[in-house]
């Protein structure tokens, strides 16, 4: 048996980049930023703060939810699967890229901060949250959750170089 399952709680980096297919089939893409925080050993050495930028793929309805209430700075709680894939650049050079395909993502922080934690948000998410977490349509005061609702194994996802 084996698990590929991610959580990250961090700050979106810019503005999500959303784009369509045929059948109104949405995409989209944005860095989050996870920071640990620095600290001080026993012993006096300084351990500097340490940032990791990861890159997001959301789809289907959830990319959605992202062009309508999610931009730089926000902060999000997100579970998904990490995927590599390589393509060929112009050059002919292979190249990797290791992304984060989100499976559902919570919107933290204050209400101020995430314009679409609202009640009116709530039509955008799947009708099945994930265990231990409140429907959309009555989330805590400060957070919002949703759920994707793409199947796994589209072809889409495996060819485009992004």
């Amino acid at each position: 048996m084996s698990v590929n399952k991610v959580i990250l709680v961090g700050n979106v980096g810019k503005d999500p980049e959303i784009r369509y297919f045929e059948n109104d089939r949405a995409v989209a893409n944005f860095t989050l930023a996870t920071t640990e925080r620095g600290f001080t050993t026993s012993s006096g050495q300084q351990i500097p703060e340490r940032t990791e930028w990861h890159n997001i793929v959301v789809w289907g309805g959830l990319a959605k939810v992202v062009e309508s209430y999610i931009k730089k700075g926000s902060q999000l709680y997100i579970e998904g699967k990490m995927r590599t894939r390589s393509w060929d650049d112009k050059d002919n050079i292979k190249r990797y890229t290791t992304e984060i395909m989100v499976d559902s993502l919570q919107m933290l922080g204050r209400k101020a901060d995430n314009p679409g934690s609202d009640s009116q948000s709530g039509s955008h998410a799947s009708s099945s949250p994930a265990k231990n977490q409140q429907p959309v349509s009555a989330p805590p005061p400060s957070s919002q959750n949703y759920d994707n609702d793409m199947s796994e194994g589209s072809s889409e996802e495996d060819d485009l170089p992004f």
